[in-house]
């Protein structure tokens, strides 16, 4: 049997980790057929295989000014990772995350060659905000992989692809943010608790929120005064979070490392937190949190036209129902988040409430199964053998 072609869209590194475990239940799938690999990827992608296009550093930018300023560069690796793939003729083009520049790449090659297999892998936020992106996407997509149990039925409200539940790679992680025993004993004081502070990882996240917070931690240190604040950072910014810290009254103490934001997710008892993917990391942590965002005011005007949800927090929206208590712009105040997080470090019916509520974030999450790749990989081959009309692996 020839091998199977496989193209690869990745614009960044947390693509790339989506890609490798892709490509390990891909063999186990296919057992002893070869499989060719080209496409675009980095950070373990061409030790693994993948014959890329193009360095990946060429896409990899973030931000609306850095995007305009590499835009020519843009659209041409978008042109080349089309002619790439068409040239490749591969049994299935999989483009991960990224979706401003997958998403046209997958448009280009569906206009070329019909054909060929097209999914993608981390569902856009179409149901929070670009709404009309769903629609768009059908006629070029042929099935989306989902990381959120609430998106299939957001995707088929809003006309976009078939979507599916593969499941988030977090559940495979589980054990690392639970904590041991000595952990848990920690996590149980209420009198001297370890209490996270996490201001985002964009520098403008951090420049809106940290005078805030410092404010509510003094607060909240002064009417628990055996209260330690741990702050795990990007290493990059860990300069500006440190020149910021330095003025508040109760200073944190500054981790960085993958470690050592684990071990204090593990003795945490309440967290602050910005909105974003950490409250979902806090909340199959089990702790329970506090999530604030702040951001210029032109961006406070645009996010209430375009984001049309009752919560911007994901264990809210995956439960259907708000238990993260969270405050935007003008409402995230040094006294209203104090008072939350003070709730949320006792031993009340605020605490046990979000408590409750993780818990069935987790059965939730966990309605996938236990592999968020190999479903991935059955997904995808799925939409490969309705295309071709045969199967992948011979019986």
């Amino acid at each position: 049997m020839r091998p199977f072609r496989l193209a690869i869209i990745a614009g960044e590194a947390s693509g790339d980790a989506l890609a490798l475990r892709f490509l390990a239940s891909l063999r186990k799938r296919l057992g002893d057929r070869e499989i060719e690999i080209r496409g675009v990827g980095d950070h373990g992608l061409p030790e693994a295989g993948l014959t890329s296009f193009f360095p990946q550093s060429d896409i990899a930018v973030m931000g609306f000014g850095p995007v305009i300023a590499r835009l020519p560069l843009l659209l041409r690796r978008m042109e080349d990772a089309a002619r790439g793939i068409v040239a490749f003729q591969p049994d299935l083009l999989l483009t991960i995350d990224s979706p401003d520049f997958c998403l046209r790449v997958a448009r280009k090659v569906r206009a070329r060659a019909p054909a060929t297999p097209i999914v993608h892998w981390v569902c856009p936020s179409v149901w929070a905000w670009r709404s009309g992106r769903a629609r768009r996407m059908a006629p070029h997509v042929d099935r989306i992989l989902a990381l959120l149990p609430f998106e299939p039925a957001a995707l088929a409200r809003l006309h976009g692809p078939e979507t599916v539940y593969v499941g988030h790679p977090l559940m495979e992680r589980l054990e690392e943010f639970r904590p041991q025993a000595v952990e848990q004993q920690q996590r149980d004081d209420a009198a001297r608790p370890l209490v996270l502070v996490l201001p985002g990882s964009r520098r403008s996240e951090i420049h809106h929120l940290m005078p805030v917070f410092g404010e509510a931690v003094a607060k909240v240190s002064a009417s628990v005064p055996g209260a330690r604040f741990v702050l795990p950072a990007v290493a990059r910014l860990q300069p500006t979070i440190a020149e910021a810290v330095a003025h508040w009254a109760a200073k944190p103490e500054i981790v960085t490392g993958e470690a050592a934001k684990l071990a204090a997710f593990r003795n945490a008892r309440a967290a602050l937190a910005a909105s974003g993917t950490v409250t979902l990391e806090l909340a199959l942590s089990q702790v329970p949190t506090v999530a604030a965002y702040r951001g210029a005011g032109w961006e406070a005007v645009l996010a209430r036209r375009l984001v049309k949800l009752p919560s911007v927090i994901l264990p809210n929206l995956i439960l259907g129902r708000n238990i993260v208590p969270e405050f935007i712009q003008e409402e995230a105040t040094p006294e209203a988040l104090s008072r939350h997080l003070l709730a949320a470090l006792g031993e009340g019916p605020d605490r046990a409430r979000q408590l409750a509520g993780f818990a069935e974030v987790e059965t939730i999450m966990r309605s996938a199964g236990e592999s968020p790749a190999a479903n991935a990989v059955e997904a995808a081959l799925a939409v490969v053998e309705r295309r071709s009309g045969r199967p992948v692996v011979s019986a």
